[in-house]
């Protein structure tokens, strides 16, 4: 029991301090494919499941679930793409990915989806990991895109928590 304590106030503790950046704070200045990819990768090591390389960049661009670069250089309307990307194919195919952002892209504009994405994420992770009590609900509409988003994240949260107690466990041998 002690044991178990531990491990999740120490990995409550840990996801506390983990915050996806909104879009007003992602890089805008265009960034180069390994700029991009170690950007994106440093945004989401707290997270501790998902890494990009830039192959995978490649292939997303190629794909057409992000926009070609403008002269090489990725922007912010892109990184948040791909940050997106990242974290959603641990848990759906690339194409249900894709059918998510055009029906997202419909109602909202880039910014606010990925605002959004970024808030339900962090609420999600923190009520599993045990920081929050209960959920909150962001936003004020219903609508079936959300609700699968919100599935989408849900199921996210439980593979990043499971991995950060595998991850807890294998530290925690080793230092006995």
């Amino acid at each position: 029991m002690l044991m178990e304590y531990e491990m999740k106030t120490a990995l409550a503790e840990a996801m506390q301090t983990s915050r996806l950046p909104r879009y007003e704070q992602l890089p805008d200045m265009g960034l180069y494919l390994e700029q991009t990819t170690k950007y994106i990768n440093q945004c989401l090591a707290p997270l501790g499941c998902v890494e990009v390389t830039s192959s995978m960049i490649r292939n997303y661009v190629k794909m057409g679930l992000v926009n070609n670069p403008a002269k090489k250089q990725y922007y912010a309307d892109q990184i948040a793409h791909l940050i997106c990307v990242t974290i959603l194919k641990t848990v759906l195919p690339l194409e249900h990915v894709s059918r998510m952002f055009t029906m997202q892209q419909k109602i909202y504009t880039d910014e606010t989806a990925y605002d959004y994405f970024c808030m339900e994420l962090e609420n999600i992770l923190y009520h599993r990991f045990g920081i929050k009590e209960s959920l909150e609900d962001i936003g004020v509409t219903e609508s079936m895109e959300k609700e699968m988003l919100r599935s989408a994240i849900i199921s996210v949260s439980h593979i990043i928590y499971v991995n950060a107690c595998f991850e807890w466990l294998k530290e925690a041998s080793e230092s006995e």
